[in-house]
């Protein structure tokens, strides 16, 4: 990646639940693809939250600071369905689910700054309810590595270079994992993201809604569309269509998550058709829409799951 990343920068498009009493975990593990009752204290992972159809309709990096709190950050504008939805489902379950976003400063971290604050950070307490900041380790883009800082609201994020905000969204869709929004809720199942290969996805917990569809979906063969990163000549956003020149009447991939490139164009996560991934005459929009190129996976998919 020729594109210097280094730096801090806000993250408003973002937002953060925060699942709180003595059976969160518990309570998370029913609903996420995430085995959330197995994560330790201190430790985040990616997680998506499905329909019954195993689609999803939010993704979050799981947060655990404590067996009974649990932050899930995810894209705002999903923010307030998903707490709705998933509140439905507490029932007698002791935890609170609460929209803490005004409570807390979200920033991304990236390059140097992500190396040096990894290197000077304690790990988060046995307990964590008192730690002041949380620190999620993200997918790196580019090799580059990112890290999510949450902190209270107010608080000053780590000392470092300005990053603007649309780098970052730049070096999110270079790190090949969309959060899900609005545009394209309920389109993918986990594996149409690459979920299960950056480890959103155990296939060794309970159930959860979903559950049937995404097991399914991976040991019978049935994952036929894949998350890849390319470039748009042009303007493209979340939730248009990719088509091929060989068959232009019908998409064959959808934009997951897009982000103004550097040098012009957008860059693109697009969940493809596998059979159409190979073409050499895609586009985005409409069949006479900007071209997409350059379409990669910048990790390997899975095979021993």
């Amino acid at each position: 990646m020729s594109i210097d990343l280094h730096g801090i920068a806000p993250l408003p498009h973002l937002g953060v639940i925060r699942a709180a009493g003595e059976q969160a975990a518990e309570f998370l593990q029913g609903q996420l693809t995430q085995d959330v009752v197995l994560m330790k204290p201190g430790e985040a992972r990616l997680a998506g939250y499905c329909n019954a159809k195993g689609r999803l309709l939010a993704s979050f990096v799981a947060c655990k600071r404590a067996p009974g709190d649990i932050w899930l950050v995810c894209s705002r504008d999903l923010l307030a369905p998903t707490l709705k939805k998933l509140s439905m489902f507490v029932l007698r379950s002791k935890v609170k689910l609460t929209d803490a976003s005004d409570q807390l400063a979200l920033h991304g971290l990236i390059g140097d700054a992500a190396s040096s604050i990894a290197a000077s950070a304690d790990q988060s307490s046995a307990g964590a309810l008192n730690d002041a900041e949380f620190l999620a380790p993200l997918p790196p883009a580019g090799g580059a590595p990112r890290t999510l800082w949450i902190g209270p609201a107010g608080s000053a994020p780590p000392p470092g270079h300005a990053l603007s905000p649309a780098l970052w969204d730049w070096a999110a869709v270079q790190s090949g994992v969309a959060t899900v929004s609005a545009p394209v809720i309920e389109a993918f199942v986990p594996q149409m993201l690459n979920y299960e290969s950056v480890g959103g996805v155990s296939f060794k917990k309970g159930c959860y809604p979903g559950q049937e569809v995404v097991a399914r979906s991976q040991f019978r063969g049935a994952i036929k569309r894949r998350a890849f990163v390319g470039q748009v000549d042009g303007a493209a956003h979340a939730g248009q269509e990719v088509f091929s020149a060989a068959d232009p009447g019908q998409p064959v991939g959808l934009v997951a998550q897009a982000a103004q490139a550097p040098r012009g164009g957008t860059a693109v996560i697009v969940s493809m058709q596998l059979a159409a991934a190979q073409a050499t005459d895609l586009r985005v929009g409409a069949p006479d829409g900007p071209a997409l190129t350059g379409l990669h996976l910048p990790y390997a998919l899975r095979e021993d799951i």
